[in-house]
């Protein structure tokens, strides 16, 4: 079974594995300013004066303490820009993650993300240690299935393939024959060589799925709780009240918002369509952070935000972070057998788009 490792402090870890190290100073001095004024030249169009002085002895502490624990961060496009551009040390999508995670050079592994993220980093580098900032940083979709639901799955479709996207827990990867991001779907749907093929469990993503492949798709009704929420009258008003808008959509929105979009992608398909294009006013249908993460970087284009936040990627903060690298909490475990073969399902999928 596949779980996360409740923090037990300092006091209780495993003597001699970690050195206990002191807290740093968080004072926002004139020289520390000067420091760290190149970072802020990244996300001034993002990030106000005002929370600089929070932020940058944050950020410089998170920095110093990677080298020392040699430690990694993986961060995800819905992360926060103070959290992206200043601590992440490597940036993207479900799978681009996944991918830097099966490769990473170091000792641990920090996941800004959620736990099917980290448990996925977990599952690409059984022999590195794997924290995860807030052991409540879950996911609708990973929660609206569940391992039993999978085998129940295969015993009223026998024989039909059964693909996972990686918004699900290690236990239930482990029960599928491949994984898929909303990147990948459709090749993954079509590399089986199936008529009826099982997608899993984000109901939207795999009605996408079917208006792309002749592939028999059949879904399962899970939902993206930051997705659903948006609606085709909400983004018939943005159009009209901002002439000229671009609206990008995420696949995990209801059929009728992507129907109206002018371009549907995945996270990392929406930010190169936008850096592509550079539109004049542009509307990312997706969780409010990634809007200003690309904003960082496009300061000529207007991006206009319907804020939809997910409550669970928002839990990872920079004072999180800081916590996870200090005191080595909270780590990511995944029972072996679970891991071995929710392994498989995820490298069939690496393999694949590499």
């Amino acid at each position: 079974m596949a779980h996360l490792e409740p923090d037990k402090g300092p006091d209780h870890r495993e003597p001699g594995r970690f050195t206990q190290l002191p807290r740093p100073n968080l004072e926002f001095t004139p020289e520390l300013e000067a420091e760290m004024r190149p970072l802020y030249e990244k996300v001034k169009h993002v990030v106000t004066p005002m929370e600089w002085p929070h932020y940058a002895p944050l950020i410089k502490a998170i920095n110093t303490l990677k080298k020392e624990r040699n430690a990694v961060i993986l961060a995800h496009n819905y992360m926060t820009p103070e959290i992206f551009h200043c601590v992440g040390d490597f940036q993207g999508d479900s799978l681009a993650l996944a991918k830097e995670a099966a490769r990473v050079d170091a000792d641990v592994i920090v996941q800004a993300g959620v736990h099917f993220m980290a448990e996925t980093s977990k599952l690409m580098n059984p022999d590195k240690t794997v924290l995860i900032p807030d052991m409540k940083a879950g996911c609708s979709l990973a929660e609206s299935i569940t391992a039993e639901d999978v085998r129940r799955l295969r015993e009223a479709y026998p024989g039909v393939p059964i693909v996972t996207y990686v918004n699900t827990s290690a236990a239930v990867k482990a029960e599928c024959d491949i994984c898929c991001t909303s990147a990948n779907a459709v090749k993954v749907v079509e590399s089986l060589n199936a008529p009826r093929v099982l997608c899993i469990p984000d109901e939207y993503l795999a009605n996408y799925v079917q208006t792309q492949t002749d592939v028999e798709i059949i879904a399962w009704k899970g939902r993206c709780e930051v997705h659903e929420r948006f609606t085709a009258e909400e983004i018939q008003s943005m159009r009209e009240a901002e002439p000229g808008l671009k609206v990008i959509a995420h696949p995990e929105c209801p059929p009728e918002v992507i129907e109206i979009a002018d371009f549907t992608g995945s996270t990392t398909g929406m930010i190169n369509w936008t850096k592509e294009h550079k539109p004049a006013k542009v509307m990312l249908v997706t969780e409010c952070s990634m809007s200003s993460n690309v904003a960082a970087e496009l300061p000529e284009t207007e991006f206009i935000r319907p804020c939809n936040l997910c409550p669970h990627m928002k839990r990872i903060s920079l004072e999180s972070l800081l916590d996870s690298l200090l005191y080595m909490q909270h780590e990511v475990t995944v029972d072996p057998d679970v891991a071995e073969r929710a392994r498989r399902a995820v490298e069939r999928m690496v393999n694949l788009t590499n």
